[in-house]
């Protein structure tokens, strides 16, 4: 877990209603960063909507269908066919989108720096905290620059 992020999105106050455009922003950026791990089109089709939703050219109604339609896919999704499923990060990455299109950032980010993780070096790499790092500190930089500048500095 990313605790800074954690401490930072609570400041943000992350998961309240008016901090929702940030969050779905902050979202959007995690999953945009493991969507070539995405194997469903469907998958990457609700990426799309929250995209065309945090650029304005999306509806409401569009980002809730997305929504229910990523969590389904999310957790219909097959996994991997070999028998240790080792670098398979698309499990991942999928629920890393259906937390993004929901809004929860910081359940996104997790899933997709697992994803991202995973992907490069499997089971071992996902043991070693330290492979983390890297995606961690992306995260909180990218979140930081994001937020108002007021908001990050209490």
């Amino acid at each position: 877990m990313n605790s800074e992020l954690v401490v930072l999105a609570t400041n943000l106050g992350l998961g309240e209603p008016q901090s929702r455009e940030l969050a779905l922003k902050f979202s959007l950026a995690c999953a945009k960063r493991i969507e070539h791990l995405l194997e469903d089109s469907e998958v990457v089709q609700c990426l799309h909507v929250l995209e065309h939703y945090v650029a304005g050219r999306a509806s409401q109604e569009m980002l809730l269908l997305a929504q229910q339609d990523a969590a389904r896919l999310a957790n219909q999704h097959r996994g991997s066919r070999s028998i240790d499923g080792c670098g398979h990060a698309a499990v991942s990455a999928s629920y890393g989108v259906a937390k993004a299109v929901a809004g929860r950032a910081v359940d996104a980010a997790q899933y997709c720096a697992y994803a991202a993780v995973y992907a490069s070096g499997g089971y071992a790499a996902v043991a070693d905290r330290q492979a983390f790092e890297p995606e961690f500190a992306w995260q909180l930089q990218c979140l930081r620059g994001m937020a108002p500048v007021n908001l990050v500095n209490r």
